[in-house]
């Protein structure tokens, strides 16, 4: 197949891997891999645990195609969910090329990044050390927390970045693309995720929901894109459903006389609208589906381990 095609024979200077970002929630991660994508694949909140499923976004650096797995952020589960969560993490790293292990620099190795630096000396992989967040820290205190985490565990490399403002992202793409190994390409060169549109639609509607409502519905509501039907201009009209899992919670994404419904709906669809590249009718339903976070058919639709 031609490299037009974009799928490089291995020997002929292809490469290609997955690199697993794992670390605490809000480390960091989902915004790293929108920066080095160059576009928004992985949705972005301040609130811990936003991640839920595995979303891989994919990067072109010279002749090397980067798979890059944003994993759900590594904390003491309590529910099924969280455990779910949890095991896709791990696993995701013991199943990659190189594992980055994303410490944000305020928190610096409390004892939440202290339990994953010890687990992570079991991963027999090339490890690479992310410090994020740097703007908002004394330089100093930068290089004591470097020397300090890879006494804990070997890295390979350490990089300190604010993926915020772009700082450092550039020398982490090239060290990324030089670390995978050779082989041909596992996707097209023009794309940037495995995730159906479907998915990253009813994503980017979580999203919403979760920036505005983060205080009053705290994880317990998901999104489903039920339908999406290509118009005859072109236009893509969109019926998705928001679950959550008590009456009252309905009340609340609703809002008084529908206006937050409104709202969400609103941002979702503009979001929508720049990720598929054409004009968006966006329906959506609040929908009650008591405990809905045990059921095994939203941890498939996931990619998420049901079983315990």
């Amino acid at each position: 197949m031609s490299e037009e095609a974009g799928h490089l024979p291995a020997g002929a200077g292809g490469r290609c891997g997955f690199v697993a970002l794992i670390g605490a929630p809000n480390a960091g991660k989902s915004t790293l891999v929108n920066a080095l994508v160059g576009t928004k694949i992985s949705i972005v909140t301040h609130k811990v645990q936003t991640t839920r499923a595995v979303v891989r976004g994919i990067f072109l650096e010279g002749d090397a195609q980067v798979i890059l797995v944003d994993t759900p952020g590594i904390f003491a589960p309590r529910r099924r969910l969280d455990r779910a969560m949890v095991r896709t993490a791990w696993s995701s790293a013991y199943d990659a090329d190189r594992v980055c292990l994303l410490v944000d620099a305020r928190r610096g190795i409390d004892d939440q990044n202290a339990e994953i630096l010890e687990k992570l000396t079991d991963v027999r992989l090339p490890k690479t050390l992310i410090l994020t967040k740097i703007d908002l820290v004394d330089p100093p205190s930068l290089l004591k927390l470097a020397a300090s985490a890879n006494e804990a565990t070997h890295f390979d490399a350490t990089f300190m970045l604010s993926a915020q403002r772009g700082d450092g992202v550039f020398d982490l793409k090239r060290h990324l693309a030089g670390s995978v190994p050779p082989g041909p390409w596992l996707y097209p060169p023009d794309q940037i995720s495995d995730l159906p549109q479907r998915q990253l639609a009813a994503e980017i509607t979580r999203e919403q929901l979760t920036l505005r409502l983060h205080d009053e519905l705290p994880y317990s509501a998901t999104v489903e894109t039920e339908t999406w039907k290509t118009l005859r201009d072109g236009s893509a009209r969109i019926e998705q459903a928001i679950f959550v899992e008590r009456e009252g919670q309905k009340k609340i994404v609703l809002g008084e006389k529908g206006r937050t419904i409104r709202a969400i709906s609103m941002a979702a669809r503009d979001e929508i609208a720049k990720m598929a590249g054409v004009p968006v009718h966006l329906f959506l339903f609040v929908k009650v589906r008591p405990r809905w976070a045990d059921d095994p058919e939203r941890y498939r639709e996931m990619g998420l381990d049901y079983s315990r």
